[in-house]
């Protein structure tokens, strides 16, 4: 999972968001260090707002702050790994299903329906900026559509943007176009069982790919 937002509010948000988003795009790496000084002039803000980012990011478990070394970002073990994966697959199935009751309910699926051609756009044209960018706005469509506060406070906190930035299997572009498809649709239809099916079934299937690969 991600942050729910790509707006930033403030300058701890940008560097926040922009540490966030970087690793999606392996501008940062698990395990690389947090320069405070270079983080304030690569995004232009007071070393002070790059401290209250580096302190949110450590509080959400994305970074590490040691005594006297700094901050770094958080490098999770195989076992970690899979305990975040563990919880992400509850998670995920949980959030396509309270999607898919409130379009079964009456509300709109046009957000979902937005962000599946996004995606599908981004993955046509091999841009791996978009496709990020796309599937930040499909969870945060799905969150929106699902309209749980609970959901909301929580998803941010599961630690899927170290679990990517680390691992990166070869199939993993195939298997998200497929499996982002297969619980959209089912959201769309409003069919509560097989959106959380699917989005299980995704996480999982991002397992396997990580478990092959290690």
């Amino acid at each position: 999972m991600t942050d729910e937002t790509d707006t930033p509010t403030s300058a701890a948000d940008a560097v926040f968001h922009g540490i966030v988003q970087g690793l999606a795009l392996q501008k940062f790496v698990p395990g690389q260090r947090l320069v405070e000084v270079d983080l304030a002039a690569q995004f232009g803000v007071s070393r002070n707002s790059v401290r209250e980012a580096l302190q949110r990011l450590a509080a959400q478990g994305l970074a590490d702050l040691h005594r006297n070394k700094g901050a770094a970002i958080r490098a999770l073990s195989p076992q970690e790994t899979l305990e975040v994966l563990d919880v992400a697959e509850r998670m995920t199935g949980l959030l396509a299903r309270s999607a898919a009751r409130r379009i079964a309910a009456g509300a709109s699926g046009a957000a979902v329906e937005q962000a599946l051609a996004q995606l599908h756009a981004a993955d046509g044209a091999q841009d791996p900026d978009a496709f990020a960018h796309a599937r930040r706005a499909f969870y945060r469509a799905l969150l929106d559509t699902s309209a749980s506060r609970e959901l909301r406070r929580l998803l941010p906190t599961i630690h899927m943007p170290i679990v990517y930035a680390q691992h990166r299997p070869a199939a993993l572009q195939r298997i998200r176009m497929r499996d982002y498809r297969a619980m959209g649709e089912a959201v769309i239809q409003g069919d509560e069982d097989a959106a959380d099916a699917a989005g299980m079934a995704h996480v999982r299937n991002v397992r396997e790919a990580i478990v092959q690969a290690l």
